[in-house]
């Protein structure tokens, strides 16, 4: 297929759709790290380990939320493919 078949296939409401995805995963990103980073800092107040805990959950929570980025970008991949055609 070549480039502008491609091109052809796509509508207007596929380019809202990656931009929406686009604007959304930034936020996803930073926020899976931003919860895990207070969750820390409050069981750090509580059991008296100062910087630990948030640099554990901080580090569990950016890559729970890289996970959740990756599996949404499988699946908007793969939704465009099945509506293509391919």
């Amino acid at each position: 297929m070549s480039a502008k078949q491609s091109r052809a296939n796509k509508t207007p409401g596929s380019y809202l759709r990656q931009f929406a995805l686009a604007t959304e995963l930034p936020f996803v990103l930073v926020s899976g790290a931003l919860l895990g980073g207070f969750l820390g800092y409050l069981l750090d107040r509580w059991w008296h380990t100062k910087p630990l805990m948030m640099f554990v959950l901080g580090t569990a929570g950016f890559f729970a939320s890289l996970r959740d980025v990756l599996r949404r970008l499988q699946q908007s991949d793969s939704d465009d493919q099945s509506k293509s055609g391919e």
